[in-house]
């Protein structure tokens, strides 16, 4: 009998005598645990919560080639730290449990929309940001605008200042003028209204994330690992990025980030969201996106030339 044989022998087994019923309800057993799981892997990939489970899968990995070599001291030094297993779980692992909680009730967690609007009046606010972004892109002003599912601001350091207005190109770009007061914070966009300005973001704890990245850029991906998707403009090279899911992708012109934007505050129809686990599945530090991107932008003027 094959080793394949033996895995699969006592499952086939125990299908056979399973009536239908039974076998369906351990099928949507098995594939609602498979996509939670899915769900907080994608929560925990890039951030400091994944480093340490890593090092938990090695520490186990060790423990158990330790008592199969017979390495009787080592192992028996592991075993003495496992009762301490939980509490420092808990210690190390509490701003990741709080962000998981708070990830499990919101909309983004279930795949639902980031931005809960109508269809048409997400298009509406997408042209305005779009229009803004572009002239701040020409003028190289910089901005940091937010789109939260929610219009809750715990989470930032410094809420900023509340507002209730409707999203407008002029809105925006005076808000980020070099002489407005409100100019280096971020703008946070819920729905279709803007909810504050000026507003100061935690900076992302990736350690993978490279040291060259900006600090707008560097909240941007903070905020985009909460769910959110945050839309930079360098006020050095005037670039205009998006940060979504914890990466980053710079350099997009007015017609590719419109069609970005609504693609990622709508709901993923199913090919879009295939492709999603795929790019997640070959997942790349934040910043290897943009840099490609550069490369073939600057291929492809050399070619013009």
């Amino acid at each position: 009998m094959s080793v394949i044989e033996a895995v699969f022998k006592p499952l086939l087994v125990t299908l056979r005598e399973l009536d239908v019923a039974s076998t369906l309800v351990m099928l949507v057993d098995i594939f609602a645990v498979a996509y939670l799981l899915y769900r907080l892997i994608l929560l925990a990939k890039g951030t400091r919560a994944w480093q340490i489970m890593s090092g938990l899968f090695l520490f186990f990995l060790l423990m158990y080639i330790s008592g199969k070599l017979g390495l009787t001291t080592l192992n028996w030094l592991m075993r003495q730290v496992l009762p301490l297993g939980p509490v420092a779980l808990v210690i190390l692992f509490y701003p990741e449990l709080r962000h998981v909680l708070e990830e499990i009730g919101r909309l983004g967690f279930w795949g639902q929309s980031i931005n809960p609007i109508g269809r048409e009046n997400l298009t509406a606010v997408v042209n305005e940001v779009v229009r803004a972004a572009t002239e701040m892109a020409r003028q190289k002003i910089g901005a940091l605008v937010v789109f939260e599912p929610y219009p809750s601001l715990d989470y930032y350091v410094s809420p900023g200042v509340p507002l209730d207005a409707k999203v407008s190109a002029r809105l925006l770009t005076s808000l980020f003028y070099p002489g407005n007061p409100l100019h280096d914070g971020a703008v946070v966009i819920c729905g279709d209204r803007i909810v504050a300005a000026g507003c100061t973001l935690p900076l992302t704890e990736n350690p993978m994330i490279d040291q060259n990245v900006h600090m707008r850029h560097k909240a941007a991906i903070a905020a985009s690992e909460r769910g959110a998707v945050a839309l930079v403009v360098s006020e050095e090279t005037g670039i205009i990025s998006v940060a979504f899911s914890g990466r980053l992708q710079r350099g997009f012109r007015e017609d590719t980030l419109r069609e970005r934007l609504i693609n990622l505050l709508s709901a993923q129809p199913p090919r879009q969201a295939l492709e999603s686990l795929r790019q997640t599945m070959r997942w790349r530090p934040a910043w290897t996106f943009g840099r490609r991107q550069q490369r073939q932008q600057q291929s492809a003027r050399a070619g013009r030339r």
